[in-house]
């Protein structure tokens, strides 16, 4: 038995980055036409996202966004795995 990792097991991995590489390429090519209008100005400023600004000093951190990013992409991936 080798000591290493097979092919076989590398075959979820292989999937994965496939699958994140398809997603972002099509992120990438429909960038312009997702940009287009007011729809996703909102990311980044829900209510709950932290933003402190004090004179040469600037803190932006969007914890309610990350958290509604994480559920989403957590219901996808579920669905998707059942």
């Amino acid at each position: 038995m080798p000591a290493g990792p097979t092919a076989y097991d590398l075959r979820p991995m292989r999937r994965a980055l496939l699958i994140i590489s398809i997603l972002c390429l099509l992120a990438a090519l429909l960038w312009p036409w997702l940009t287009r209008g007011q729809w996703w100005r909102w990311i980044g400023h829900l209510p709950g996202d932290i933003h402190i600004q004090r004179e040469g000093f600037s803190l932006h951190f969007p914890i309610v966004t990350c958290i509604l990013f994480s559920a989403v992409l957590t219901l996808v991936l579920w669905l998707v795995r059942r």
